[in-house]
C-alpha cells in the first residue's frame, strides 16, 4: 500500500477550454489517475485542453509519459495543449528531458487561455 496521492478535477472554462487540474504525487502509483482523466477528457480542434501541474508536488518517468500521451493525443485530434503552474524544479527536469520543444508552458490557467484566444 502506498500513501502517494494524485487527485485530479475536470473543468469547462468559460472561455470553452477544458482545464485538468493535477495535485499531489505522479508516479507509477498514481499515473492510472491521470491517464484515466485524459482518457476522458475531449480534444478536438475547438476543444483545446489546459493541464494545470500548481498542485504537482512531484514527478517521475511515469508521469512524464502520461503527460506525452496527452500531447500524442491533442496533436491526433488538431488540439490545442497547454501545461500550466509548473515550479522551478518541475520545469528544470521538464527542460532536461526536452518537453519543452513539445509543449507550451504558462504559469497560470488565465495565461494559457490568454495565448489560446489572442
Amino acid at each position: 500500500m502506498t500513501d502517494r496521492t494524485l487527485t485530479t478535477t475536470r473543468r469547462r472554462h468559460p472561455a470553452g477550454a477544458t482545464v485538468v487540474a493535477v495535485t499531489g504525487e505522479l508516479d507509477h502509483h498514481t499515473a492510472r489517475e491521470l491517464t484515466q482523466a485524459i482518457e476522458e477528457t475531449p480534444f478536438g480542434s475547438d476543444a483545446p485542453v489546459v493541464i494545470d501541474l500548481t498542485g504537482l508536488t512531484y514527478c517521475d518517468s511515469t508521469g512524464i509519459t502520461v503527460l506525452v500521451a496527452a500531447y500524442n493525443r491533442a496533436r491526433q485530434a488538431d488540439a490545442q495543449l497547454v501545461l500550466v503552474g509548473l515550479n522551478a524544479d518541475l520545469t528544470r527536469v521538464f527542460r532536461i528531458v526536452g518537453l519543452d520543444q513539445l509543449f507550451s508552458f504558462q504559469p497560470t490557467v488565465e495565461h494559457a487561455i490568454s495565448a489560446l484566444h489572442p
